[in-house]
């Protein structure tokens, strides 16, 4: 099943996608609730909707999955090299703005202050059902189902603020999309091989000149994995989101920049598109618009040590 959330002659509508028509579910109903009810409206287009995200998520949790991302951007955004030996021991994670979450088609503003925009390409899997400290085999039924994730990413604020030994913090603050769709987990298990990880292609275009191409197989844990670790010693709860992490072969620009040596492609600009196809999912399309200028802030002060 596929459930969008969407805007139609001005009024908010949750619904299931049909081919090429989404047909309204009755008032009220969440998205996290659709698999259990019927469709009551007629057939509508999709192209004379303007899709939303498929869900409001109370918590975003973006992981880090993927060696050969972690590897380029290493090199782009600190300069180190190699993986770092204690990634392999834990999936990392950090908490994503749910307050900055967009359609699969909205106009990206560029994050205040930023001049290094780059994109990101993940799957994010979203909770159905609460629970805690799961056990992988137990996660697999938590888990309603499955969207793309672009985790926008503003490098050169991200690469500032790390140094501080925190974050990111704005340079990821500013946007998330998630779409076009929410698919239930029933209609990817074609695609789930031997190991238990989902075999989706994933493509990333920029102007629509390919730039990215992995599956999404190459994660280093599986989605169940991710979610029995979030869970541990506390809950995960209907709506959570959680990203697979960016993909590797061009999943994001900075892991080209690290791998090249230098900013080719160039950071995203005004106007620039990116659109992002996962297979069995669907595409998300977003241009990227000029932003706000920051709101100036004084630096730190730095104090004295006299103690009352």
């Amino acid at each position: 099943m596929r459930i969008a959330s969407y805007e139609y002659e001005g009024r908010r509508h949750c619904g299931i996608v049909e081919g090429t028509v989404v047909r309204a579910l009755p008032d009220g109903t969440s998205p996290l609730d659709a698999a259990a009810t019927r469709p009551v409206g007629p057939a509508v287009p999709l192209t004379d909707v303007r899709l939303l995200p498929p869900l409001q998520p109370p918590t975003v949790r973006d992981f880090v999955t993927f060696e050969e991302h972690v590897e380029g951007v290493r090199r782009s955004v600190d300069g180190a090299s190699g993986v770092p030996e204690r990634w392999y021991a834990a999936p990392t994670f950090y908490f994503a703005n749910p307050y900055a979450v967009y359609g699969a088609h909205d106009d990206i503003p560029v994050p205040p202050g930023s001049a290094v925009l780059d994109f990101e390409l993940e799957v994010a899997a979203v909770i159905g059902r609460e629970g805690r400290d799961l056990t992988p085999e137990r996660a697999r039924e938590h888990i309603l189902g499955y969207t793309v994730f672009n985790d926008w990413s503003a490098r050169d604020l991200q690469s500032a603020e790390m140094k501080v030994g925190l974050g990111p913090c704005k340079g990821k603050d500013t946007a998330t999309t998630l779409g076009p769709y929410l698919v239930t987990g029933d209609e990817l298990e074609p695609y789930r091989d031997a190991d238990g990880f989902l075999r989706l292609a994933l493509t990333a275009e920029v102007n629509g000149e390919v730039v990215g191409e992995d599956l999404l197989s190459h994660m280093s844990w599986t989605f169940e994995e991710m979610v029995a670790y979030a869970s541990r010693g506390t809950w995960v709860r209907p709506g959570d989101v959680l990203g697979s992490g960016t993909c590797g072969n061009g999943g994001c620009l900075a892991e080209l920049w690290g791998v090249r040596g230098r900013r080719d492609p160039p950071p995203l600009k005004p106007g620039d598109t990116v659109t992002l196809t996962v297979e069995g999912i669907g595409s998300v399309s977003n241009t990227v618009v000029g932003g706000v200028d920051p709101v100036p802030l004084p630096a730190g002060r730095r104090r004295g040590r006299e103690r009352p």
